[in-house]
């Protein structure tokens, strides 16, 4: 059957095209890794084990008994050799494991956190540390070392597959300050959510879903080059109904992918929306050239 292609645009046909032809869909794998595929999420890999910190003061290293020889040896000894060893973080700001996903769960289970866990680690969820740790009496840092860690674990319980990815709504990011001036399609990756918002206001929201590590959506401040109410992406030959293309071949579109299997896939770059009745609606208030604002 003939697909009828219906775009609004402000740039011609050849050069549409052209931008399409990086345009995104969905993976059902993220591959191990690609020498060509390169990031610019500023995540961090998965952060190795810290081995078990001590508990010592400052001092209390030379304050053991000892003969006196050794004590008079102790006495002489440089200021930093009787120093504690800095507390080692298992996971802190920027970043981004499934340790972090299990962190959030459980930070959530405490009513600590409100969003939904995504496995990064960002403003929320160092303030949901500092939180815990102000409460328990802990060194408020807003990284988790393994103090903080087993505090945590044994105020919580293991988190389910459901939430650990949960398909429930997301609830919406403080706004960039970039999106407080003019039209503008909001879209915080650690809340996981799009918010339209026209001269500061929130005029609907909806959950979106990125690419993967090795195919990240692109982060910044763009505008919306042209618009495809039926679109099928010429890479990976997938429909990507409601296309509002920002940066390249990458969009804003409707995702049947994310509206069926939820987090536990990914785009190619773009940016999937499940909810096709509100996508349809914001596809018709969007004029080329509103501003997108990608931002963690």
């Amino acid at each position: 059957m003939q697909r009828q292609r219906v775009i609004i645009r402000t740039i011609g046909v050849a050069t549409a095209v052209a931008l399409a032809a990086t345009a995104c869909g969905p993976q059902k794998t993220e591959p191990a890794g690609s020498a060509a595929a390169v990031s610019s999420s500023p995540t961090a890999g998965s952060s190795p084990e810290a081995s078990p910190s001590t508990d010592n003061k400052p001092g209390e290293a030379s304050a053991s008994p000892s003969a006196s020889s050794s004590a008079s040896a102790s006495a002489s000894a440089s200021p930093s050799a009787s120093a504690s060893p800095s507390v080692k973080q298992l996971m802190a700001n920027g970043d981004e494991n499934e340790q972090v996903r299990e962190l959030q769960a459980r930070l959530r289970q405490l009513k600590l956190m409100s969003v939904a866990p995504t496995g990064f680690y960002g403003s929320k969820t160092t303030a949901a540390v500092k939180s815990f740790q102000s409460k328990n009496g802990l060194n408020g840092t807003g990284g988790v070392d393994e103090a903080t860690w087993k505090k945590i674990q044994g105020a919580s319980k293991k988190p389910t597959a459901d939430e650990l990815r949960p398909s429930t709504v997301n609830e919406v990011d403080a706004p960039d300050p970039r999106c407080m001036q003019g039209r503008v399609m909001c879209i915080s990756k650690e809340s996981r959510t799009l918010a339209w918002m026209i001269d500061g206001k929130v005029v609907s929201t909806m959950d979106v879903r990125f690419g993967s590590e090795n195919t990240p959506t692109r982060e910044g401040v763009f505008n919306v080059g042209w618009k495809a109410k039926e679109w099928t992406s010429t890479l990976y030959h997938t429909p990507m109904p409601y296309a509002m293309f920002f940066s390249g071949g990458q969009a804003v579109h409707f995702s049947a992918d994310f509206a069926a299997r939820g987090y536990n896939g990914a785009s190619h770059g773009c940016v999937n929306v499940r909810d096709k009745g509100k996508l349809s609606a914001l596809f018709d208030q969007v004029q080329v050239g509103d501003k997108v604002v990608v931002y963690w």
